[in-house]
């Protein structure tokens, strides 16, 4: 199957799951265009008709057709400000209001249907997909910020790394517990001056982490590194290892070392890409699947 099919019967598929084809959407009075004109008004104050259109990249005349339609239901009502009488503010009446509350609540116990019959993995696997394809589909720059951490981030890094990894390459609990032992150490023998973490947010959320511990008086390790799969491409652990390397150096150590895996291609070209090199690696069974553990090191200049 082709890039185009794929994305086509995704398409299909999906307008079917969650009943766009409708005339009633949710089973309301309301087809899915009127229904998301209510919701664009309910979740402002009021709103012109270009904000709108800018909004839901609608052509003019059918927007004009649709809130026609609705301002003829005595859902919406069209008023023209005193200082341009060209702008009319649309705004929902009272029984507009009462529609739009209705399909709200409608619409969140709809989703709420179809996502608890699935386990929690399935769940997460969903929402990051989700993500995903907004994020890649927007084509639009991610504000991308990484800060030191604060009390509760290490546990969303234990809980994240638990469920990502194991999703991804199925290393279960042994590889969490792994995870959880780094993580509480690194907050009981936390040294400010030669140890750091970092959460690294996306739009005011987190989506990915590193750190730095003390190996010896000369030695660094980075430690915890995980991007989140919906966050990948937009480079974000290539900045966590470039702060891990910067902090090292200003913290004087000469070197910077870390442990890693040869299944994870990503982490391991950013590692090459900002010159660590492979000193060693070693088959094991830690996580109950085999792999090959690999040590890589930077020399700090």
């Amino acid at each position: 199957m082709s890039r185009i099919e794929a994305v086509r019967q995704f398409n299909r598929f999906y307008t079917r799951r969650i009943g766009v084809l409708q005339d009633d959407y949710l089973g309301t009075s309301f087809p899915l265009p009127q229904a998301r004109v209510l919701y664009e008004l309910g979740q402002r104050s009021s709103s012109t008709a270009s904000e709108l259109r800018a909004e839901l990249d609608l052509d003019a005349g059918y927007l004009s057709r649709l809130l026609a339609g609705l301002r003829r239901q005595g859902l919406v009502a069209a008023e023209a400000p005193t200082d341009d009488r060209r702008r009319r503010h649309l705004t929902l009446t009272p029984k507009g209001r009462k529609a739009f509350a209705t399909l709200d609540d409608t619409s969140r116990r709809a989703m709420g249907e179809m996502l608890a019959p699935l386990p929690p993995a399935h769940r997460e696997k969903l929402l990051h997909a989700m993500h995903t394809v907004q994020s890649v589909l927007e084509s639009k720059e991610r504000t991308i910020t990484l800060r030191a951490h604060r009390p509760g981030d290490i546990g969303w890094v234990m809980s994240r790394h638990g469920r990502v990894y194991d999703d991804e390459y199925g290393w279960g609990f042994a590889f969490e517990a792994l995870v959880g032992e780094i993580g509480a150490r690194f907050l009981r023998k936390f040294d400010p001056k030669g140890e750091r973490a970092w959460i690294a947010e996306m739009d005011g959320e987190p989506v990915g982490s590193v750190c730095v511990v003390k190996q010896s008086r000369t030695v660094a390790k980075l430690r915890l590194l995980l991007v989140e799969p919906h966050a990948r491409g937009h480079g974000v652990g290539r900045r966590l290892v470039q702060q891990c390397i910067a902090f090292s150096r200003e913290a004087g150590y000469r070197k910077l070392v870390l442990w890693t895996q040869s299944n994870l291609t990503a982490a391991r070209a950013i590692y090459a890409a900002l010159g660590f090199r492979k000193a060693k690696s070693q088959p094991h069974r830690e996580f109950g699947v085999p792999l090959v553990g690999e040590y890589w090191e930077l020399k700090l200049k």
